[in-house]
């Protein structure tokens, strides 16, 4: 019961903050999951025994999503609005310059730090997993704020969660209906390969749905006051006519549904190996009947990389461009 009301409260408040927070109090929220997260990331390592550098870990966590905030904003930029070109170049450049110093000399950072650690053994591994935060959690977190930047991003954003939360749903109750052979027995005792299969297949049936009901959806969404074409996609003024989406074709859904899904299962069988490493149950205890942010989010950590790969092959069926 606890999970069920947690999740009627949470979800409709995510979709809320995915459809109508401005640019910057999205990225805030999410920069405050990313923080929960990571300290539910940092206990696992130290149950395991490692002494991370947390100071360290969350500042380069807040360095990435301002870096990753400003490429946003230069994105989003409507003709009206008094940021001048030049200034948008220059932010889209301290991204691309950004993003690479972050991830090739935070190593070095962390490495310089833990010289003074004893034993010395324990350098090398305390550095690591502190560096690991990065990649695993500050950049795919940072990757909700890139896509929201974009072209009817909310709408892709929330398309690709859907995926996610459908195919755990699915895994759950083919699992216990239909589950015999064990997937992962050392990791996840309670996973099987027929509630794998029962989740790919239920997000590929979903995305089929999803894609083909696009246009109604969109209109829905509008009806109820969640899409906003001016605040969300990257046309000024707003199309008056009703959405008109072209349909991607079903081979491209059906691969994009599958990538997806199986990215989250893998980043819920990693945080899974993660906490029976450290012998914990749950990453922690701040969402009743769910455990912790991280034991929420582990899927979507891996699926949203998928999502943005995607989207560069998928954006000319979210272009309102094409919807006018």
């Amino acid at each position: 019961m606890k999970r069920v009301i947690t999740a009627v409260i949470l979800i409709p408040l995510v979709v809320v903050a995915l459809f109508k927070a401005p640019l910057w109090l999205f990225t805030l929220l999410v920069f405050g999951v990313a923080a929960l997260a990571t300290n539910e990331y940092l206990g696992i390592t130290k149950a395991q025994g490692f002494r991370p550098f947390s100071a360290l870990s969350y500042l380069f966590l807040a360095v990435s999503f301002a870096v990753v905030y400003a490429f946003a904003v230069s994105l989003t930029r409507q003709p009206n609005e008094p940021i001048t070109p030049a200034v948008s170049s220059a932010l889209t450049i301290g991204f691309l310059w950004g993003v690479p110093a972050i991830l090739f000399l935070s190593p070095l950072v962390f490495l310089a730090a833990s010289m003074g650690r004893r034993p010395l053994s324990q350098v090398l591994p305390d550095a690591a997993v502190s560096y690991l935060l990065l990649p695993y959690i500050a950049f795919t977190l940072g990757m909700l704020v890139l896509l929201r930047s974009f072209a009817c991003g909310a709408l892709y954003i929330l398309y690709v969660m859907l995926l996610v939360w459908c195919g755990d749903i699915s895994a759950y109750y083919v699992g216990r209906a239909l589950g015999k052979r064990k997937l992962a027995p050392e990791i996840s005792p309670g996973k099987t390969w027929e509630g794998a299969m029962g989740s790919m297949l239920g997000a590929v049936v979903l995305g089929l749905v999803l894609f083909h009901f696009i246009n109604p959806i969109a209109d829905g969404l509008e009806r109820i006051g969640l899409l906003t074409p001016p605040a969300h996609a990257q046309i000024y003024p707003p199309p008056a006519a009703p959405w008109v989406f072209p349909i991607p074709p079903v081979w491209l859904v059906v691969v994009f549904a599958a990538f997806v899904n199986a990215q989250a299962q893998l980043g819920d069988l990693v945080e899974s190996a993660m906490k029976r490493g450290a012998g914990v149950k749950d990453s922690g205890t701040l969402l009743p009947g769910h455990g912790g942010v991280l034991d929420r989010i582990d899927a979507l950590l891996f699926a949203l990389p998928a999502g943005l790969i995607f989207y560069i092959v998928m954006n000319r069926y979210f272009s309102l461009e094409l919807a006018r």
